[in-house]
């Protein structure tokens, strides 16, 4: 299971979050999350193409989204707001995603960046709800492949 301290043994920046822009909270959340998919599709060794594929298709927007619809029920209402904050910050985002996705990953993202600056115990319990999610439906989609 996730262990952070594994993963994050950065000290966090000594800057209030409230005082950061939701847009920069965004941007630090996307480093914060990259490197946990990173960590979780560490093992099994394999090649580094294989790796990036899998990396890719869990940061990209459309995952985050989904990721962010499954969570919402376990966040507190001061994380939906940062949620709502960060979304509502949000470009359009590049043409290949539509702009509804592209501003729910973003506020995805500044939760995250939230999480990591002001509550990091809280950012490991979301991140292991997000790898049990993550490997499950990773599961299902073998299953899936298995029956046709």
């Amino acid at each position: 299971m996730f262990d952070s301290a594994e993963l994050l043994p950065l000290v966090p920046p000594k800057i209030p979050a409230h005082q950061l822009p939701p847009a920069a909270l965004a941007y630090f959340g996307d480093a914060v999350y990259e490197l946990f998919i990173r960590w979780l599709f560490l093992s099994p060794p394999q090649r580094i193409n294989t790796y990036h594929r899998q990396v890719v298709a869990h940061v990209r927007a459309e995952s985050q989204a989904r990721y962010m619809d499954f969570l919402w029920e376990h966040c507190s209402e001061t994380e939906r707001s940062i949620f709502r904050q960060g979304r509502n910050a949000a470009a359009d985002g590049p043409k290949r995603v539509a702009a509804k996705i592209y501003r729910q990953a973003t506020g995805f993202e500044a939760l995250l960046g939230y999480l990591y600056l002001t509550n990091p115990q809280r950012l490991r319990e979301i991140f292991q709800l997000l790898e049990g999610y993550i490997r499950s439906e990773a599961n299902s989609n073998i299953e899936d492949r298995s029956l046709t």
